[in-house]
């Protein structure tokens, strides 16, 4: 029966799984494979669960051929980056929470420990945000890719979804990074709230298809606010150091054609569109940085 790990001696002829302090890696482990038994010690539990992965991975190794025997062996392991990460996309494509718990179970046997959960896009948006609810009710939808389809595809993740799938894959030692894009790949936003769009007459469906979208952002405060109350929301969902806010990709056609656009660059001094981009990438990591969190793109 499952008691935990222990702070005590190995019982002679048990698997166990021992907290030790000397081990000076928090991901690291010992694992001891003798006679008298198998000892898995590790700093705290992520590190037991990368030993067990390990012990699993020599039980089965030849289990199709029957009893397994497994040699006296002693291992001493501790990872050589910090970040290893997967990305999984559900913004181009809609995956089950159901698939995204086997993708985590994957993942820690693999020793991952980053997932990198893309969430917004051209083609969706696929989080749940309470203050703005026509992000996931609209942008979360669109037809099929390639011919004209009549029927609609896809889905949403609610806030208590995201909470269960962060906790899963804690309990996994893996952290979730979310990403939210922008100040590009915005058309499903645009779509859902036109007033976001930096043109007069933005798109009224979520595109099907891939490619670089020339939608972006306006710079308008109110946009600005806009953005800060979604990532609060997101903020309260992961517990992660690090918020992804893409950055990329991001054609300034419609920056450049703008009258209101360039208007509020005049009002900021700022010469350039690049030079925009970076001013707008600059506040939201300033905002990000007020609530304790670290922006990456």
């Amino acid at each position: 029966p499952h008691s935990g790990p222990s702070t005590t001696l190995a019982m002679t002829g048990a698997i166990s799984f021992t907290l030790d302090n000397r081990i000076t890696s928090d991901e690291g482990y010992e694992l001891r494979i003798a006679r008298n038994g198998i000892t898995v010690t590790a700093r705290n539990p992520r590190g037991l669960l990368y030993g067990a992965v390990t012990l699993w991975q020599l039980m089965t190794a030849d289990s199709s051929r029957g009893p397994v025997k497994l040699a006296a062996v002693e291992i001493h392991d501790a990872p050589r980056f910090a970040w290893r990460g997967l990305m999984l996309d559900s913004a181009r494509h809609y995956q089950s929470p159901e698939f995204i718990e086997h993708f985590i179970d994957t993942m820690a046997l693999h020793k991952l420990n980053t997932l990198h959960w893309h969430l917004t896009d051209d083609q969706a948006w696929r989080l749940e945000i309470k203050k703005y609810p026509k992000l996931a009710e609209i942008g979360g939808w669109r037809a099929p890719a390639g011919a004209a389809h009549t029927r609609i595809i896809g889905g949403i993740y609610t806030q208590d979804t995201v909470r269960h799938l962060v906790a899963y894959a804690a309990q996994r030692g893996i952290t979730i990074v979310p990403e939210i894009e922008m100040p590009g790949h915005a058309t499903a936003a645009i779509v859902a709230y036109p007033q976001l769009a930096s043109i007069d007459d933005p798109p009224r469906a979520v595109p099907a298809d891939w490619g670089v979208y020339r939608n972006l952002y306006n710079v308008d405060e109110s946009t600005s606010s806009f953005l800060e109350d979604v990532l609060d929301e997101v903020i309260a969902l992961f517990p992660s150091r690090y918020i992804h806010i893409g950055g990329d990709e991001a054609v300034k056609d419609q920056w450049k054609a703008s009258a209101r656009v360039q208007s509020r660059m005049r009002e900021l001094g700022i010469t350039d569109e690049t030079k925009l981009q970076s001013w707008f990438i600059k506040r939201i990591e300033e905002f990000l940085s007020s609530r304790g969190r670290k922006l990456i793109g």
